[in-house]
């Protein structure tokens, strides 16, 4: 029987679009610095056409981390699938610190700082942090053989410390340009530690 596919409706297709073509001058402008008639015009918009996908900056925000997260959710369905899951992780956290991927370093620098002043943003990005800690849990608990509840409570000291890695690192890059080589040097080594540190918890039995 032939696969079945599920094509992306029309509207969402377009949304992914816009947030894409305007990602840039939100992160150039800022959350406040950019007005919905900038954002309009770096989509090829009108301003009342760009009103319809997004009426306001926080439904772009939360749009923004609602598709990053689903990227990141294929991302994860993949290491959990890979013959080595630990390693296959590892090589996804490093590529997020490549000069590529930090490149939105400034987007999560305004949407951070966004998210202090506004709740519906805070929530939103609250939800994506607690996700990816989520999806951290379901690997690590596969690695040791550890109930996913029992995984959960042991390891979520470090699911969140690898994600505030990856975010601290992106910020940083956005503010004070690549890291150097000793800096680059110290977090792959705390990576590292932090896996190896789970990797050899494996449960008895």
């Amino acid at each position: 029987m032939p696969a079945v596919t599920h094509p992306v409706p029309a509207a969402d297709a377009r949304s992914h679009e816009i947030l894409a073509s305007i990602r840039q001058a939100f992160a150039e402008k800022g959350f406040d610095g950019a007005s919905m008639q900038d954002l309009a015009r770096a989509a090829g918009m009108s301003v009342g056409n760009f009103y319809r996908y997004f009426p306001s900056k926080a439904a772009i925000v939360q749009a923004m981390c609602g598709y990053d997260l689903t990227e990141i959710q294929g991302e994860f369905a993949e290491i959990q699938t890979s013959d080595r899951p630990m390693l296959s992780l590892r090589e996804r956290i490093l590529n997020h610190f490549s000069e590529e991927s930090l490149k939105d370093g400034q987007l999560w620098a305004e949407i951070t700082a966004a998210a202090i002043r506004k709740p519906e943003i805070g929530q939103a990005a609250r939800q994506m942090e607690e996700t990816i800690v989520s999806l951290l849990t379901t690997i690590f608990a596969q690695a040791t053989r550890r109930p996913l509840e029992e995984a959960r409570v042991r390891y979520e000291g470090q699911c969140q410390m690898l994600v505030m890695l990856v975010k601290a690192m992106a910020i940083r890059t956005a503010q004070c340009g690549p890291a150097s080589p000793a800096l680059a040097a110290e977090v792959v080594a705390v990576i590292d530690r932090l896996l190896a540190q789970i990797s050899n918890d494996t449960a008895e039995g």
